[in-house]
């Protein structure tokens, strides 16, 4: 028995980096820090009467643009983010992976699904005694045990890359 007291008092002090890195829900109350985003430097315009006029809900210069940042970076046109067709030279590549056809809603079904599924799960878990990572608790059983699979891999014969000791 006073082992098991002196197991959980040194479980109890466990550091919380492990934790905080997967536990994405905030209980602080404070602001969430990934909301804000810094704006671009105002610039001055050529000519102040040949201004555009304002679009309500719509764009601003100083407005953070990061695809288009980094597709003017590498060297691309950004403006061609805004076309919402598909390319001409993609259009063989959506027919084929669209060939089964395409479900509406998937993301608002999967969101349901998942949550639903956290719900069920989470019957227990909020019965602790020491802090735990609560996302491996839920997901642990559908997590990949990658060395196991490697190792299944290189039983069947099938060449493998090379990977660090477990």
């Amino acid at each position: 028995m006073m082992g098991l007291a002196l197991v959980l008092l040194l479980a109890g002090c466990a550091g919380d980096a492990p934790v905080q890195l997967k536990d994405l829900r905030s209980f602080t109350g404070g602001p969430d820090e990934f909301l804000v985003l810094p704006s671009k430097p105002l610039e001055e315009p050529p000519s102040f009467t040949a201004l555009p006029t304002p679009t309500p809900g719509g764009g601003n210069l100083t407005d953070q643009n990061p695809k288009g940042d980094a597709v003017a970076a590498l060297g691309g046109r950004p403006e061609r983010l805004a076309d919402t067709g598909v390319a001409a030279q993609d259009g063989a590549l959506v027919a084929a992976a669209s060939r089964n056809g395409v479900t509406s809603g998937v993301r608002a079904t999967l969101a349901t699904e998942d949550e639903a599924f956290r719900r069920r799960q989470s019957r227990l878990t909020n019965i602790r005694i020491v802090r735990t990572d609560r996302y491996n608790q839920v997901y642990r059983n559908q997590s990949l045990k990658p060395y196991d699979e490697l190792g299944r891999w290189r039983r069947a014969g099938a060449v493998t890359p090379a990977a660090p000791p477990s």
